[in-house]
């Protein structure tokens, strides 16, 4: 499964199928031709085209400069080159995600992937049951690595909101769901992390249907990632999303302050804690009072 070169399941195969395409729009119609433009082996096109061997740095600047390629598909290579649990059709939004200043999420039935425990992680990649063992470990470590960006020197600020049945949904267990919602108050001390809920009382309303994202780069273009239960579809199509944005905006409108959400995040982790004590004991619980979270300088969104 893992191991052959389907272009929507393997990166380094849509890469190729990308530098292929590249090339017969540059009228470059073989790839013999292409490595003697190069001063490369033809077996380096070959490979980079098949997905057997992504491009190294130097071979990518090349092709970069010859086909006329642009940013997004020298970061396809970087991740190409040394990403394993990334399906190929996210491999374009985790690039985008890499260079956001600003992400915006909505979450109707789950944590964000940035903000996931790895033990919560694990039993939603778990739920897939196509996946091998190592399958599901690979997709871990790729979903754990990305939360690195949180962490940089220049984070992007992240708004995540969420309905507030994600906090009563049981993902793997009572201790999992414990440790998931402590590390979202931890990640919402953060200055650039901004958690908010949308109430059980809102009943139905716009969103409900699925989670996306929207991203923004240091430029201002905006970018949009849209979930599915089979697969996301990554859109940079100007309107469809400035409609997904306009459709966090809304959203956001239905949301409690941030300051509530967290105490009702609070509360579902008591409940939590005290369902994975043995025999039903009650077990203290660190609060994040509004109190506690506000000491912390914060500008938000």
């Amino acid at each position: 499964m893992a191991n052959d070169r389907d272009p929507q399941t393997n990166p380094a195969a849509f890469l190729g199928a990308e530098l292929r395409r590249a090339r017969m729009a540059a009228g470059i119609t073989s790839q013999d031709k292409l490595a003697q433009m190069l001063g490369y082996d033809r077996s380096v096109i070959a490979k980079a085209e098949t997905g057997e061997r992504p491009p190294s740095e130097d071979v990518m600047k090349a092709l970069v400069k010859t086909l006329g390629l642009d940013q997004l598909t020298t970061r396809l290579a970087t991740l190409a080159r040394r990403s394993t649990g990334i399906p190929a059709w996210f491999l374009d939004w985790v690039a985008i995600e890499r260079d956001a200043v600003t992400l915006h999420t909505w979450q109707p039935a789950l944590i964000p992937g940035l903000l996931q425990t790895p033990e919560y992680a694990r039993e939603i990649l778990a739920s897939w049951r196509l996946d091998t063992d190592g399958d599901i470990e690979a997709k871990l470590a790729a979903r754990t690595g990305r939360q690195a960006i949180l962490d940089r020197d220049d984070p992007p600020d992240l708004c995540a909101l969420l309905d507030e049945a994600v906090l009563h949904r049981c993902i793997g267990c009572a201790a999992v769901m414990a440790g998931q919602l402590e590390h979202l108050t931890q990640a919402a001390r953060r200055p650039n992390v901004t958690i908010q809920l949308v109430p059980e009382q809102a009943g139905a309303y716009a969103g409900l249907s699925g989670a996306f994202w929207v991203a923004t780069a240091a430029g201002g273009q905006q970018s949009a990632h849209l979930e599915t239960g089979v697969q996301g579809m990554t859109v940079v199509e100007p309107a469809l999303v400035r409609k997904t944005a306009r459709l966090f905006e809304m959203l956001r409108s239905d949301a409690l302050p941030w300051t509530r959400s967290l105490e009702l995040i609070t509360e579902a982790i008591s409940r939590w804690t005290q369902l994975a004590a043995p025999d039903g004991a009650r077990q203290a619980t660190p609060v994040l009072t509004v109190a506690n979270a506000s000491k912390s300088a914060r500008t938000r969104t």
